[in-house]
């Protein structure tokens, strides 16, 4: 990727409420900055007004597939479209290129215990990845299976899937489908015996002692009811228990709807929320004839620009959501670099100004959430070809991680 909510749901027994991850299998339970040990022994709460868990979402584009070599081009990965962006205007923040990380593939380990060691740092307990299946069929799953497989880095996580067509919509070609989703019974339960070892490992982020999975857009789903039901039938008969099922809250039909009538438990705001962006900017009269006299860039008028700090605003005057609902912050947009025309630009994005969008969200969780829920989302961690990252750049350095961190122990002192 949008209360009260009710009473936290039931533990399994011997399981204590709360969001949970544990250290490498086989290792002795240790203490895990926003999480805790192994959730089936000595369990204690870790997510509470206290002790937050921020929780990143990552892309795990950035490293070559044969699929995206042959749509795109041999050794294509995200980076080809973050190094190719070029300033549409004075000023504008482009090309967006990393600093202290490099241009990282996430094959290596090093590249992915580093990633996880800036995290911590600065106070992220938790990454959630884009999990890819079509039909039986998964991509870009290197990364997080060898997570799994490995057991490094020893850091919280959980997966999300990105359930659309896989298009060519990275370079504004949406309607050409290279992957479509196909739905069937078979699938649901293929699909989810394949995450079951990701719901064993002891590092898996669980809420309510139950593992968290994400589909992005339910939606999209013929009948979500049957296939969350299909999906917790299997989780129960394969030992792993109840699961923790939740959406990305995004613009579609879904949104705004009680989640729990599709069979879902959770609602995560997904941000930017595209409908609280405000007015777009450079659409009146005087801006167009401007732009015909060569007094304003006619990028202006190609692609779609909004202010962040309006756009902020609105978000946190939405009204709550009577069902289960979790806040997610970002700290920009900009995707010039993948869509030569139709880009969405969020201008006036500041550290400043996303280090007081997420301590208004902690600070609605610590109202409106429940001890075992006191969760918010960041999107993103490492979206580069969005303008939309946590990760260290050549103009901002560490600056929003810096905003992430100081928003985190304001909500702690807030706390005590």
């Amino acid at each position: 990727m949008s209360t009260p909510l009710d009473a936290p749901l039931g533990a399994p027994s011997g399981v204590t409420e709360g969001v949970t991850s544990g250290p490498t299998a086989g290792s002795a339970p240790v203490a895990i900055p926003n999480a805790i040990a192994d959730p089936v022994a000595n369990t204690t709460p870790s997510s509470s007004a206290q002790d937050p868990l921020l929780i990143s979402i990552v892309l795990p584009q950035f490293h070559p597939i044969p699929e995206n070599d042959a749509w795109w081009g041999t050794g294509f990965t995200e980076w080809r479209n973050v190094a190719k962006a070029r300033p549409l205007y004075k000023g504008h923040h482009q090309p967006q290129l990393p600093a202290d990380l490099g241009f990282y593939d996430l094959r290596l380990p090093q590249a992915r215990a580093a990633q996880a060691a800036l995290a911590r740092q600065y106070g992220i307990g938790g990454f959630c990845y884009y999990h890819y299946w079509f039909n039986g069929r998964r991509l870009l799953e290197q990364p997080v299976e060898a997570i799994r497989a490995s057991g490094d880095p020893d850091f919280p996580y959980c997966l999300a899937w990105a359930n659309e067509n896989w298009t060519r919509a990275w370079n504004g070609r949406d309607r050409e489908v290279l992957m479509a989703q196909h739905y069937s019974a078979e699938d649901d339960e293929a699909h989810l015996r394949t995450l079951l070892p990701h719901f064993r490992d002891p590092r898996y982020i669980r809420i309510n002692g139950k593992p968290l999975f994400i589909v992005y857009k339910a939606d999209h789903l013929p009948d979500p009811q049957t296939t969350f039901g299909r999906w917790r039938e299997i989780a129960r008969r394969e030992g792993v228990g109840e699961l923790m099922l939740a959406q990305f809250e995004w613009s579609g039909a879904g949104s705004g709807s009680d989640i729990r009538d599709v069979g879902l438990d959770l609602s995560i705001e997904f941000a930017p929320d595209w409908r609280q962006l405000g007015g777009r900017h450079f659409t009146g009269w005087k801006s167009r004839l401007a732009m015909q006299l060569g007094l304003l860039p006619k990028a202006y008028g190609q692609h779609n620009f909004y202010d962040y700090q309006r756009m902020v605003d609105r978000v946190l005057a939405k009204p709550t959501p009577t069902y289960p609902f979790m806040r997610c912050v970002s700290p920009g947009f900009d995707n010039t670099a993948r869509r030569p025309q139709g880009a969405t630009v969020l201008m006036n994005n500041t550290p400043q100004a996303y280090q007081r969008w997420l301590e208004s969200a902690l600070a609605w969780t610590r109202t409106h959430q429940p001890a075992g829920r006191q969760v918010v989302f960041i999107n993103a961690w490492n979206e580069w070809a969005e303008g939309n990252h946590l990760e260290p750049d050549l103009r901002d350095g560490h600056a929003y991680l810096a905003a992430t961190r100081e928003a985190l122990a304001r909500a702690r002192a807030a706390a005590r």
